[in-house]
């Protein structure tokens, strides 16, 4: 699944679309991918002369991957959203850097009623760089 396939299912859009492809999607795993090109303007800022990739993007990268795994298996109506509504146990092991490309995996744990449960991890190159859980619902977009 390609950057036009995951913006047919989720609301995100450039700057903020943390996932370039989708190379695994099942009914309770998805992996992904995205190359941080040294361009990008969040590594002008954070940190000038050491960019470092943010660990809440790395969490974002999760959710989104998380919302395109919702939209698998709960074909979302027209005007409804997943947002998060927690984030727990998060770690940070390793320092993401411009060049890297980011591997996001995230699994369903639990699903009650219209929430999702679910674990992310981020690694690059093999090593792990983040390591999350969290849950999600849908809201209804108001406007």
């Amino acid at each position: 699944m390609n950057r036009a396939d995951i913006q047919q299912r989720i609301p995100h859009r450039d700057p903020f679309l943390w996932l370039d492809e989708i190379t695994e999607l099942t009914d309770t795993r998805v992996t992904a991918r995205r190359f941080l090109d040294p361009k990008l303007p969040v590594f002008s800022g954070h940190y000038p002369g050491f960019p470092v990739f943010p660990g809440v993007l790395q969490c974002e990268a999760c959710f989104q991957a998380g919302a395109v795994l919702i939209s698998e298996i709960a074909s979302p109506a027209a005007g409804q959203v997943p947002v998060v509504t927690r984030q727990n146990s998060t770690q940070f092991r390793r320092l993401v850097r411009p060049g890297d490309t980011l591997q996001i995996d995230v699994e369903l744990t639990e699903q009650l009623a219209s929430a999702w449960f679910m674990k992310g991890r981020v690694s690059v190159d093999g090593q792990v760089s983040a390591r999350l859980e969290f849950a999600c619902t849908l809201a209804a977009v108001e406007g």
